[in-house]
């Protein structure tokens, strides 16, 4: 009788499946690590090939420390599936799975992911991580003694390690000073950096539950009377400042928000490069180089100090959530409203915000902050994020994988977005300009980070700050104040716009806002809000910007 296939499996020895697998990684996984390291070495040939043949070791030390008999194949498939699935995003997009992408990646909903989850993303998934994956199951693997395999573990383990300190040691300081210039080199080798950064995000997770927060600004309180001040914060998603036509972009991607008097600072740059990370960073009290996750969940935020000063605020999201920014305040998630006139898939277009901020607006009674988190231009899927007579640059993308699309079809669909962002806070601005006569209006806009459209092979966002490009960073800000608001409060627009033009970043949002809304605070540092330097009382509001220490 015929044997099956599986009893026809053959055998290999636990170290030769281990050097098959570590090559299998280095050589199939790892196309940009590798274009990587030799772009950051290419002037010194000996020192690069002492960096792989380090490299290797290393990955050989890795995979035979794991090779014990029962875990020796649920270990090497692991480390197979997993390279493949960030091998693809890494060489696609420019992703680098660190610990903050995989924040990003486990708050995500299930239909921003499902546009990631592409035919040939499955293609690539089956061929490089499954199809191997199998033929690891399939093999028997052939175990020595457990005190014999024991010593020949760590004899193998030994020698790698010897191997990768002496090709450390051998040009240490050509290795050294690469690694000093790029710090990023690392980051690309799969699937060991994203297990890391798994690791790390992990122990994060287990920390425990955090207890309150601690107090800030309770001592918060209006400074004027008058009538209710009212902003609305938009909490933009994915602009990059590159191609806002308010700030040089060629073409006219804000024809709405040119003809309503904003201020646009032009030189703004964001706390990260995800949400994950630039919402409760914009929110927080902290500026970006010293804040950290854990300091933003252990301190109360701009959100809790505007209601220290009984200031009604409430959160409207269209994106992925605030990242516990808004646990303390009334909230919507609006997507799960699956209302048909704006809704399908699990995602909304950004008008559902215009349309539930008129409910809004109709129940406010005293100082209030509403914050409307869009979805913006978040990508794969530009396509997705407006409605087709916003489709003024094509032809566009609309395919959520870019292989389908040029490079300009790209393009023009990203403008798009930034076309239909630019009607909707025109919208909001519309809608607060309409009952001035009963509210002291004002917004405020301010992306989270920007997005890669194939500069440098980058696409999407999500990549180290310290190694990011200007289009992830580099993101649009600008800000509404109403007619009354600026001869009643003194905002002095001409002063504004002359020193629009000086660097700002997200650390300006918290103390803008409490300027804004005229909350007086020991948390408020007048120095980082961008208003403070051209507002003066009374009827100096409309002196010439030369009263300000500026020229005509």
């Amino acid at each position: 009788m015929k044997q099956s296939i599986w009893h026809q499996r053959p055998s290999v020895g636990s170290f030769t499946i281990s050097a098959i697998t570590t090559a299998y990684l280095l050589l199939v996984a790892n196309h940009t690590f590798w274009a990587r390291a030799a772009n950051y070495i290419k002037d010194d040939q000996f020192a690069l090939g002492l960096f792989v043949t380090g490299i290797t070791a290393g990955a050989m030390a890795i995979l035979t420390l794991v090779s014990a008999k029962y875990v020796t194949k649920a270990f090497l498939i692991f480390f197979v599936l997993t390279a493949s699935a960030a091998s693809w995003f890494t060489d696609q997009f420019g992703v680098i799975v660190d610990r903050e992408m995989i924040r990003n990646m486990l708050q995500s909903t299930s239909a921003e992911t499902a546009h990631l989850i592409t035919l040939r993303f499955i293609t690539h998934f089956a061929l490089t991580g499954i199809l191997p994956a199998l033929l690891i199951l399939w093999v028997r693997i052939v175990h020595r003694p457990v005190l014999s395999k024991l010593l020949h573990n760590s004899a193998i383990i030994a020698a790698c390690l010897v191997v990768l300190a002496g090709s450390a040691i051998s040009d240490y300081k050509s290795i050294a000073g690469v690694g000093r210039a790029h710090p990023d080199i690392m980051d690309p080798l799969t699937p060991f950096f994203p297990m890391t950064s798994a690791v790390r995000y992990g122990i994060d997770a287990m920390k425990g539950p955090r207890g309150a927060p601690t107090a800030l600004g309770t001592d918060a309180h209006r400074t004027a009377a008058g009538k209710p001040r009212v902003t609305v914060i938009v909490a933009g998603e994915t602009a990059r400042a590159e191609d806002f036509s308010l700030g040089g972009y060629l073409r006219e991607t804000n024809p709405e928000l040119k003809k309503r008097d904003v201020v646009y600072f032009p030189n703004t740059s964001s706390c990260g490069t995800s949400t994950a990370v630039s919402i409760p960073c914009m929110f927080s009290i902290y500026t970006r180089q010293s804040y950290s996750h854990d300091k933003a969940l252990a301190k109360e935020n701009l959100l809790d100090v505007l209601m220290h000063a009984n200031v009604s605020v409430s959160w409207l999201d269209n994106d992925t959530g605030s990242y516990n920014v808004s646990d303390r305040v009334p909230y919507q998630f609006l997507p799960k409203s699956a209302d048909p006139r704006f809704c399908s898939g699990g995602e909304c277009l950004d008008a559902i915000l215009l349309d539930r901020m008129d409910e809004w607006l109709d129940r406010i009674h005293g100082d209030s902050v509403l914050i409307l988190h869009q979805l913006g231009s978040h990508g794969p899927a530009y396509f997705a994020r407006y409605p087709d007579e916003f489709r003024r640059f094509v032809p566009d993308c609309r395919a959520e994988d870019f292989g389908k699309c040029s490079q300009q079809e790209i393009r023009n669909a990203y403008d798009n977005t930034i076309l239909y962002t630019d009607f909707v806070v025109a919208q909001v601005i519309d809608k607060l300009k309409s009952r001035e006569s009963s509210v002291a209006a004002s917004v405020i806009y301010l992306s989270d980070h920007g997005e890669s459209l194939g500069e440098n092979g980058l696409y999407l966002h999500g990549a180290p700050y310290i190694v990011a490009p200007s289009q992830q960073t580099h993101v649009p800000f600008l800000a509404w104040v109403a007619t009354d608001v600026q001869k009643t409060n003194g905002f002095n627009m001409g002063c504004l716009k002359q020193k629009a033009s000086a660097p700002t970043s997200h650390d300006n949002l918290f103390h803008s806002v409490l300027g804004m809304m005229d909350i007086s605070t020991s948390a408020y540092d007048p120095s980082l809000d961008v208003f403070a330097g051209c507002r003066v009382p009374g009827d100096l509001a409309e002196a010439s910007p030369a009263a300000f220490g500026g020229t005509k």
